[in-house]
């Protein structure tokens, strides 16, 4: 595995000066550090930070955030390394009690890719992960995000202006006279600003050169809800850990490099549906990570889910030449196409997860050249595709049909030289010269195709063996550059292994803990299906934030009203409440909100793209002491943290199901009878974060804990 991406921390390990501050988790990550602790009752508190050089270097305000009775500070800007996080409490404006964690370690980013190229590093850090000098940081939340104020250099002469408003702020360094580096950091939950650029915030330096910026989201639950980024005329631009849903603007894309870009990197972002286009292709929103006329940008670690349209890459360039791009680790987690579309760019495609998906993977049109390396292909329908020839032409018949087959609007071919890749499941491939070819997963003698003629890929068993020229596309007659064998246009990397890419797609692509929203697909049914996932589709709808009040998810549109305190309620801090009206419980697909996450392992938990049902026990073993809150416990459903007991004091739950946010399930055979109500004894169970769900008269209710 590859070091760059290996993240270790001590988790519940710490050195206390005072016991008032109480650390529940704290760990390492890539380029950052968090931490979470229960209220004490403080004012407020202060985090500061020491390793690699510095000691209780203070952190930002903002970077402490509240929920419920829970705080969360995330740390970035820090370089490789070990480092220490203490968290004092703050009373009557002194610091009073503090408390300081293990050693947590710190691991870079990896800094892969074509963006990288020319001596540049893209965004307002250095390659080492800290700011650069003289960078100025924006925090946009909610509550600042038409308010936030910067005075901006407008002129030659040195005339400031104050910017208020973030599209304002970015408008104002679009003049080009500020070189200050410009690292704009979001906060939670952010939905459309008053002012955007028919919908979407705009990046746009104006082709000036010698600015830097870098967007991020802060911790796990940064979003942008609504709105997506729009880029042109920018360099040295980094985006990164940010989920982006609901985009409806004017453009409909999540992120899209319009024009005249160059050094962009974009990378551990979440990309979900945007809102219908008026297209066919459109019912999951338009593209969600598209590039034109752009060069040397780096799109890595993303995550896209069940997205329609993933990566569309050119327009009307022309030529290859001069237009460079990478595509590594990213998760095409059951999206559907475009993984990428290229027309006329030299691509680097590899290590990326290919994980069900219902279209096609990777297409080649307009004289591309695209480098596909070892990448993994789980149930991808068409791992490669090359515009009017192979599978495009044959779409698993026995005969060449352009007239009625063809993925790619007719458009002229590219081509694809494969190496390493790893195939699996249902799909279709046909390789340069080969006598048999896979149909839907099959091997199956080539007959009537002429395989020199039609075919999807050009496979090599050396990375640095070159396509000759006489291997050229059906249409257009177009031949590979060999970019990828040039050493004066390469790069420095290091490849995984398909399997090892897959771990660490798995672990890493997407934001920081893989996002406070978690969804399970249903591999039997979402590996073929190009249909919008309507449960999907309402939960993102009525996704709310983990702002650590009470969040509202319905299976309709429209947000479910809140919970009323006689249905359900908690005597645990740590409990968020949400109603719901979805389908079944036995349902295999199925959102967990996770605003308030827990993470007791020493390491980042990799994620799941299916919810394998493993069983614990719960035990129906010990006292289970609650006579102190037996008496109220009428009509009211509530997880008591003291006693580890979940309590159901209502007589109208007809249904129970208890289920870890990593998919495993909770026997409840040790449910009993105590005086009214019925309690589950849960003290053996593992520490991690569980979601009940409860059928009574109102309808299927849902709730989440933390067992401790």
């Amino acid at each position: 595995m590859k070091h760059v991406v290996s993240v270790f921390a001590c988790a519940g390990l710490f050195v206390a000066a005072n016991a008032q501050v109480s650390l529940q988790t704290a760990s390492g990550a890539l380029e950052s550090a968090y931490a979470e602790w229960a209220s004490d009752g403080s004012d407020s508190y202060n985090v500061y930070y020491s390793g690699a050089g510095v000691n209780d270097v203070k952190v930002d305000a903002p970077l402490i955030r509240k929920y419920g009775s829970k705080y969360r500070v995330d740390v970035v800007g820090l370089k490789a390394g070990s480092y220490t996080l203490k968290v004092a409490s703050v009373k009557g404006g002194k610091e009073t009690a503090s408390t300081t964690s293990k050693s947590l370690t710190v691991k870079a980013h990896d800094r892969a890719g074509f963006a990288f190229s020319n001596g540049h590093v893209p965004g307002a850090y250095n390659a080492d992960g800290t700011l650069k000098d003289g960078a100025v940081v924006l925090y946009i939340s909610e509550s600042t995000k038409n308010t936030v104020k910067l005075n901006v250099v407008t002129s030659n002469k040195g005339t400031v202006t104050e910017c208020v408003g973030l599209q304002n702020i970015l408008t104002g360094f679009k003049k080009g006279f500020d070189k200050r580096p410009l690292a704009i950091r979001l906060i939670g939950n952010v939905t459309d600003p008053e002012v955007t650029d028919k919908g979407d915030i705009t990046i746009d330096m104006g082709k000036k050169e010698g600015l830097s910026m870098t967007v991020e989201g802060i911790g796990n639950d940064a979003t942008a809800n609504g709105w997506g980024f729009r880029v042109k005329g920018t360099q040295d631009l980094e985006i990164r850990n940010i989920g982006i849903m609901n985009v409806d603007s004017d453009e409909g894309d999540n992120i899209t490099l319009q024009q005249d870009n160059q050094y962009v990197w974009v990378h551990n972002n979440d990309f979900f549906y945007g809102h219908a286009g008026s297209d066919k292709d459109q019912a999951k929103g338009d593209g969600a990570l598209d590039c034109k006329l752009s060069t040397y940008v780096t799109f890595s670690y993303n995550h896209f889910w069940d997205n329609g349209k993933s990566n569309l890459l050119g327009l009307k360039e022309g030529s290859s030449d001069g237009y460079y791009i990478t595509y590594h680790h990213n998760w095409y987690d059951h999206s559907d196409s475009r993984h990428p579309r290229v027309r006329y760019y030299n691509a680097h495609v590899y290590n990326n997860y290919y994980d069900g998906n219902a279209k096609y993977g990777a297409g080649s049109t307009l004289g591309s050249s695209v480098f596909m390396e070892a990448n993994y292909f789980r149930n991808c329908k068409y791992p490669m595709m090359t515009s009017l020839q192979g599978t495009d032409v044959y779409a698993s018949a026995t005969k060449r049909d352009p007239t009625n087959n063809g993925t790619f609007s007719k458009e002229t071919g590219g081509t694809i030289k494969a190496y390493n890749n790893y195939m699996e499941g249902s799909y279709t491939f046909i390789p340069y010269g080969a006598s048999k070819y896979i149909l839907k997963g099959k091997e199956t003698a080539i007959g009537d195709i002429d395989s020199k003629i039609d075919f999807d890929a050009y496979v090599v068993t050396s990375r640095d063996a070159l396509v000759p020229s006489s291997v050229k596309s059906y249409e257009g007659a177009n031949t590979y550059s060999n970019f990828d064998t040039d050493k004066s246009i390469m790069y420095s990397y290091t490849v995984d292994s398909p399997e090892q890419a897959v771990a660490n797609v798995r672990a890493y692509a997407g934001r920081l803990q893989g996002g406070d929203f978690k969804w399970a697909f249903d591999n039997s049914v979402d590996d073929a299906s190009s249909d919008v996932n309507q449960k999907l589709k309402d939960a993102l709808m009525a996704y709310k934030g983990g702002n650590g009040e009470v969040m509202e998810y319905s299976s309709s549109s429209s947000v479910a009203p809140q919970s009323s305190s006689s249905d359900i309620q908690s005597s645990s801090s740590s409990v968020i409440l949400s109603s719901s009206s979805e389908g079944s419980s036995e349902s295999s697909s199925s959102v967990i909100p996770d605003p308030d996450p827990e993470s007791s392992s020493s390491s980042e938990s990799p994620k799941s793209s299916s919810s394998s049902e493993k069983v614990e026990s719960s035990s129906s073993e010990g006292t289970i002491g609650l006579a102190n809150v037996m008496p109220a416990v009428s009509r009211k459903i509530f997880y008591d943290s003291r006693s580890a007991h979940l309590v159901i004091g209502t007589s109208d739950v007809s249904r129970l199901d208890i289920v870890g946010i990593d998919g495993r399930r909770v026997h409840l055979a040790s449910l009993k009878i105590v005086g009214d109500a019925r309690v589950l004894d849960l003290s053996t169970l593992r520490a991690g974060v569980y979601i009940v769900r409860f059928k009574t008269l109102l309808g299927l209710r849902t709730m989440k804990f933390v067992k401790n």
